[in-house]
C-alpha cells in the first residue's frame, strides 16, 4: 500500500459515520501487531516517541529529524497501516512547520497535527500557554500549503478547552476551519457540555484526546468525533515488562521458566519471518 493509499483510508475514516480508537504505535513492531489485530488507523505520539527514541518525558526535547526518521521505520514495517502523528508545535515558526510536513510526508505520515499551544514552555512559566489565535492560524495555513500530496490529512490542534476555556476553544477552532484543515483536535475538553458547546460551532470532523467525559463511541460518533485517542498505555506496557522481566532474570529465574513471553508463533508473524524465508529461497538459494 502507497502513502497516498494510507492517507485516502484514513480520509474514508473522518467523511464516515463512525468514531474509531487508534492503537497507540511507537515502533515497527508495535504497529505491525496493530495491524494484525486488526487496528483502522495508528497514533504516533510526540510523548511516545520522545520515550522511545531518547527515553525522556514530554517536554520537547525531540529534534523533528529524530521523530521523522522513527516514523520512518513505523510505516516502512506496517505500510497498511494509516499513521496520525502528533507534529506539537511543528518544531518552531509556521516556517519550521512547513518542513516539518516536508519531512513527515516523506516519511509515509498519513495525518499530522499541529498545534497552538506555546512550545517549548519558556522560562518562568507557570503553566502551559497558546499562541496568538493569528499565530496559530498562519500555522495551519503554512502546513496547508507546504503539502504535496493532496491526500495527507493536516489538523489543526488546540488545547484552548482546558487552557483558556470553551469561548476560546470555539473562536480559535472557528478561525482555523476557515482555512480549511481537514479535521479539528480537541485536547483538555472537560465534560460532555464542553465538547457539545465546541462540536455545534464547527462542521468540520472532530479528534479528541482523553476519554473521561462518559461517552462511548456511539455518543461521540454523535459529536462528529470521528477519531478518539485512549492514551499511551502501550508504550507503558512494554516497558513494565521490560522491566519485570529482567529483574526476574537478575534474580536468577531460568529463562525458560519466565512468564508472559510471546511464543515463537507471534514472533515469527510480528517479524514477518515466513515473508523472509521466503525470500531466501527465492533470492538465496536457501
Amino acid at each position: 500500500m502507497t502513502a497516498t493509499e494510507r492517507r485516502q483510508r484514513l480520509r474514508a475514516i473522518l467523511a464516515g459515520a463512525a468514531c474509531v480508537h487508534p492503537a497507540s504505535v511507537f515502533d515497527p513492531l508495535s504497529a505491525r501487531i496493530a495491524t494484525d489485530i486488526g487496528f483502522e488507523m495508528g497514533m504516533f505520539a510526540g510523548s511516545t516517541a520522545s520515550l522511545t527514541v531518547l527515553g525522556a518525558p514530554d517536554l520537547i526535547v525531540l529534534t523533528l529529524s529524530e521523530f521523522a526518521g522513527q516514523l520512518r521505520r513505523i510505516t516502512r514495517a506496517a505500510p497498511a497501516l494509516p499513521v496520525m502523528v502528533d507534529a506539537d508545535h511543528g518544531y518552531g515558526n509556521a516556517l519550521n512547520v512547513m518542513r516539518t510536513v516536508e519531512e513527515l510526508e516523506t516519511a509515509g505520515v498519513a495525518a499530522l497535527t499541529i498545534e497552538d499551544t506555546l512550545l517549548p514552555q519558556p522560562y518562568g512559566a507557570a503553566k502551559p500557554a497558546l499562541i496568538s489565535r493569528a499565530e496559530g492560524a498562519g500555522k495551519i495555513a503554512a502546513a496547508l500549503a507546504a503539502r504535496s500530496d493532496p491526500a495527507t490529512v493536516i489538523v489543526a490542534r488546540t488545547s484552548a478547552a482546558e487552557i483558556a476555556g470553551t469561548d476560546e476553544a470555539v473562536a480559535r477552532l472557528i478561525a482555523y476551519e476557515k482555512l480549511r484543515p481537514d479535521a479539528l483536535f480537541l485536547v483538555g475538553v472537560k465534560d460532555a457540555a464542553q465538547l457539545d458547546a465546541i462540536a455545534k460551532a464547527v462542521t468540520l470532523p472532530i479528534v479528541i484526546a482523553g476519554m473521561g467525559l462518559g461517552l462511548d463511541r456511539a455518543a461521540l460518533a454523535e459529536r462528529g468525533v470521528r477519531v478518539a485517542l485512549q492514551g499511551h498505555q502501550t508504550i507503558a506496557a512494554a516497558a513494565e515488562a521490560v522491566r519485570v522481566t529482567m529483574q526476574a532474570l537478575r534474580d536468577g529465574v531460568e529463562p525458560k521458566k519466565l512468564a508472559g513471553l510471546p511464543s515463537a508463533e507471534t514472533m515469527a508473524r510480528i517479524t514477518r519471518g515466513a515473508d523472509y524465508r521466503r525470500w531466501g529461497r527465492e533470492f538465496l538459494g536457501t
